[in-house]
């Protein structure tokens, strides 16, 4: 298979395998107005299997969302077909409107124009909770 390399945008790589749509969802990728290439299962000596998503178009990451999702995805930035930047990421210790509270007694199901903010509680288990009702994210 060929893909063709990226002249200016961004590769998203070392995604665990079988997460790229979950990445392309949470980071809205359908709206781009470019090329948007999702290789799966690619082998990887590091991780044996992974995701890799190319977008040919410059943009701005979350890169909170992506440190959510998976902390041990890279982000490379790419200019005139060069690796100009090549950003690791970690867990956030905060995330705001990356997913939303399941507890229906939170006081974001009835005040909707809160925002769902989740604080890092524990960086072991990757665990997040509501800052309003300390429910679980996830």
């Amino acid at each position: 298979m060929h893909i063709d390399s990226i002249k200016n945008g961004v590769v998203i790589d070392h995604i665990k395998a079988g997460k790229s749509m979950e990445v392309y969802n949470y980071l809205e990728l359908d709206k781009l107005d470019c090329t948007v290439a999702i290789i799966k299962n690619v082998s990887s000596k590091k991780m044996g299997r992974k995701d890799i998503i190319k977008i040919d178009s410059e943009m701005e990451v979350d890169l909170d969302v992506l440190g959510y999702i998976d902390s041990e995805i890279t982000v490379n930035i790419i200019k005139n077909e060069i690796l100009c930047e090549k950003k690791k990421l970690t867990l956030p210790s905060q995330i705001k409107d990356v997913v939303k509270c399941k507890n229906p007694r939170c006081i974001t199901t009835t005040e909707q124009e809160l925002p769902h903010i989740f604080k890092l509680t524990d960086a072991e288990t990757q665990t997040y909770r509501c800052i309003y009702c300390e429910a679980k994210a996830k």
